[in-house]
This record gives C-alpha cells, sequence and structure tokens, in this order.
C-alpha cells in the first residue's frame, strides 16, 4: 500500500459513510466507549490491519474482543473502502491499534468524528518514533516493529482493564518468545544466502530483505511508482525487466495483493526465465496463521526459493 501520496488517495468513502460522520459526534457522546467497557467484561478492541489486530487478539486473550478493519488478502488494500458500519465499531473501541505513515488514514477521520478522551489509539509510526516522510509504509515487516508494538498493547490493556494486568503480561512475554522461529529464519536466510540478489515489485517486505542481508537490485523509484499507482519511468522498467532476463537476480519478490499490467508482465517474464517468484502480503492470510508464523513462511519461502529454485506465489 502507498505511502501519504498516491495509491492511498484510492481509500473511498461512500455517500452512506460521509452521512455517518455527520451524525456521528452527535450519537456518540464522550463517555461512550467508556460504558462500552463497563458493561462489559471484555475490552473492545480494533485493529486497521489484520496482524494488529491478531497481535491485540494474542495479548488480550479471551479478556479482550478484536476486530479488524482490513483483512481479505484476496483483495487491493489500497482501494478499501469503509463502510458506516466499520465506523461504528472504530467509534465503540476502547483500544485502537493503526498503523500510519498515510496507510490507514481513514482511521483518523473515523476517530475525529466520534471523540473520545478514553479511547487508547495506537499510531504505530509514532510509537516508533518515525517522523518526516516515510518512504515505506509497511512497518510491521521489520523484525524489531512488533515486540514494540506489543508491549504497548499490554500497556494499555492493563490501564483499561487492571485486573487482568497480570494475564496481559504474560501474554506479552509468550508472545516475544513466539518470534523465535521468525528470528532464527531470518538468520539461517543470511547465514545461508548473503547478500543473495532479489527482484521486487513493491517495498512490501523491503525491512525484513534488509534485516536478512539480501541485496534488493530493484530500483526505489521503480518500487515506489508500482505502490503508488504510478507508471515507471521506461528506464526503471528496463533495469527491472533485465535483472529477470539476464539472471541477475536469485528471485522475484512481488505483492501478492496488488497486481497490475506491468507486474502481470514481470511475473510471465520470471516464469519464461526460470526465476522462482515469491509473494509477499500487505495484511496477514487467513485462515491457519497468526503474525509471527505468517512472517516465518514468508522468509522460509525465500530460503526455498534461493535453495532450491521453488516458487511460492501465494501461502
Amino acid at each position: 500500500m502507498s505511502g501519504a501520496s498516491g495509491r492511498s488517495g484510492r481509500i473511498r468513502w461512500g455517500v452512506a459513510s460521509l452521512a455517518l460522520f455527520v451524525g456521528l459526534p452527535v450519537g456518540l457522546p464522550v463517555g461512550s466507549v467508556h460504558a462500552t467497557l463497563a458493561s462489559s467484561s471484555k475490552v473492545i478492541a480494533i485493529g486497521a490491519e489484520n496482524q494488529y489486530a491478531n497481535v491485540i487478539a494474542q495479548i488480550g486473550g479471551r479478556d479482550v474482543r478484536v476486530t479488524a478493519i482490513m483483512s481479505n488478502p484476496a483483495t487491493d488494500p489500497h482501494t478499501y473502502e469503509a463502510s458506516p458500519q466499520v465506523a461504528q465499531k472504530i467509534a465503540n473501541a476502547a483500544l485502537v491499534v493503526q498503523n500510519g505513515a498515510g496507510y490507514d488514514t481513514f482511521m483518523r477521520t473515523i476517530e475525529a468524528a466520534s471523540p473520545n478522551a478514553r479511547r487508547k489509539v495506537i499510531v504505530v509510526r509514532r510509537l516508533l518514533h518515525r517522523s518526516g516522510a516515510i518512504a515505506n509504509p509497511h512497518l510491521w515487516y521489520a523484525p524489531s516493529t512488533m515486540p514494540v508494538v506489543a508491549a504497548k498493547i499490554a500497556q494499555d490493556l492493563a490501564a483499561l482493564d487492571p485486573s487482568h494486568r497480570r494475564v496481559f503480561e504474560r501474554n506479552l512475554a509468550r508472545f516475544d518468545r513466539s518470534l523465535s522461529p521468525w528470528k532464527a529464519a531470518i538468520a539461517a536466510l543470511r547465514r545461508r544466502f548473503p547478500h543473495a540478489p532479489v527482484a521486487t515489485t513493491e517495498p512490501v517486505a523491503d525491512d525484513m530483505l534488509q534485516a536478512a542481508g539480501i541485496d534488493d537490485k530493484t530500483p526505489f523509484a521503480f518500487q515506489s511508482d508500482v505502490m503508488n499507482g504510478v507508471d515507471p519511468s521506461p528506464q526503471d522498467l528496463a533495469t527491472e525487466q533485465n535483472l529477470l532476463k539476464d539472471h541477475k537476480v536469485r528471485a522475484l519478490v512481488y505483492n501478492q495483493q496488488v497486481t497490475d499490467t506491468v507486474t502481470q508482465s514481470l511475473l510471465a517474464i520470471a516464469r519464461q526465465h526460470h526465476i522462482p517468484v515469491v509473494g509477499v502480503y500487505e495484511t496477514m492470510p487467513t485462515p491457519g496463521y497468526d503474525y509471527q508464523t505468517w512472517m516465518t513462511a514468508e522468509v522460509r519461502a525465500l530460503i526455498n526459493a534461493l535453495a532450491h529454485g521453488t516458487s511460492a506465489p501465494t501461502l
């Protein structure tokens, strides 16, 4: 998904959604979130992307009721259209986790339309102290990101529901331990294939590739253009095509959720020249995955591509 410009602007609001916003502040008094929490045994939580919702669920356990807003890996997240029902769910939430960095700007619009001083809102970009323009908004692919997010989730849940503080702390410790297979897979990739050259269509998994010491040969201008729905320059497109045709890379890592004529042509060239392709996702594939097993599966798919020439266009 795009950053602050480009395809992020394709997140649309229907007429009904806009009409709902006009009425939200009247229908949702300042105490509504607190009342929702007080009248329920569970904290009501929202994850703008299902990977964040999944981590909330792992930390909160049975004491939290979580809803993911964007969760369909078969659709293009860039064209996501929030509905009145989604707006209502966000308005009623006591805890919200969103990415920021221009990725899910619709969340701010809804939150502003239903103000509540007691609502806990975690904006991952701010949590990571990332200021200024962010070229790659896919923050959850950096191995250092989600432990920080999980710790903040546990802290905020404890503030909302102090009686279960120890439960949240135990779940946080369990979550941190469960990241070990992903870290081990990244270490194995770095050890077995140091500086292995790959091509990419978008910077979706760039932070993870960098952590593994992979050499991304694709010009970032090309990645950014594809991410933002802009036609790449002829020079950058030719460079990308030649990486595949001339076997200058050992795999093509592409955004499985967003394909267009450019990326489809690159997939065809990769197949023609026997370059394995590895699909990566912007939202967590479901069912069968949680955040950490999803990340681990993507690293292992790249290891298989480099070791055996095996394609994994989908997980």
